[in-house]
């Protein structure tokens, strides 16, 4: 396997949620080619088990775990799973989340209460769950929040106040824990994965034309910016939250 950088994770463990695909399998082959031995988690399991296995044939140290991130209960088998393999946790990803849209009235309670459970509710179950662990190592936590958490778009009020949740209690989080674990987010913009991945030429051609990187993100993007959040580069960086939108948030086009 070709690293992607130096070994900045060599001999460390990482767990990773919702790391079948996208954003999350990026990160867990970005870590792994950076030396972290990463434990795969998604509530797909064949997902999580292929991503994993890939790992390993490119020479890097993976192992998989089905994960359901609403469940309080799955989580201490799961922290406890990843330190028993190594005898230690060193980082978390936290990167679970759905966009489902429609406006405020349209949404009914079911809708609004899953949105809210998948991306807010199972950080705080991961959090509480590894804390200790992450103690221990003095690691890092790093979420996954999004664009919609730093600027308004029409239509997705569930997604918006889930990951913009998720600044605040990074903030307060990197407080409570300061000098013993980071804590940090990652505010992807728009990134070909998931709904995107299906999105219509004409509706990508508009969004890239409101971008000043000129293109549409790829998972990767977003992994290089965990690694380096998750990595002692970040050891003085701790309670932000991190655009990574290819400059969307201070685009002046409407």
């Amino acid at each position: 396997m070709t690293a992607a950088g130096p070994a900045r994770f060599a001999g460390r463990t990482a767990l990773l949620t919702a790391a079948a695909s996208g954003i999350g399998a990026a990160t867990a082959r970005r870590l792994a080619a950076e030396g972290a031995s990463v434990l795969v988690t998604d509530v797909d399991a064949e997902g999580a088990r292929r991503v994993a296995a890939e790992i390993r044939a490119d020479g890097g140290d993976a192992r998989d775990r089905e994960l359901d991130v609403t469940v309080p209960g799955e989580w201490a088998a799961t922290v406890e799973a990843a330190e028993s393999w190594t005898g230690r946790l060193d980082v978390l990803h936290l990167n679970a989340g759905r966009n489902l849209p429609g406006a405020a009235h349209e949404l009914d309670d079911a809708c609004w209460h899953d949105q809210l459970r998948l991306s807010l509710d199972s950080v705080f179950y991961g959090v509480r769950a590894a804390v200790p662990r992450l103690s221990a190592s003095r690691g890092a936590v790093v979420i996954t929040s999004s664009v919609h958490a730093a600027i308004g778009f029409s239509g997705f009020p569930a997604y918006a106040a889930a990951k913009g949740g998720i600044g605040a209690l990074v903030r307060q989080l990197a407080v409570e824990y300061g000098g013993r674990i980071r804590f940090n987010a990652v505010q992807p913009g728009a990134v070909v994965t998931g709904l995107w991945a299906q999105s219509t030429p004409q509706y990508r051609e508009q969004t890239i034309a409101r971008t000043p990187a000129g293109r549409l993100g790829v998972p990767e993007d977003i992994a290089a910016a965990v690694a380096f959040l998750a990595s002692d580069d970040a050891s003085f960086v701790t309670g932000q939250n991190l655009l990574v939108d290819g400059g969307r948030s201070i685009s002046a086009h409407e």
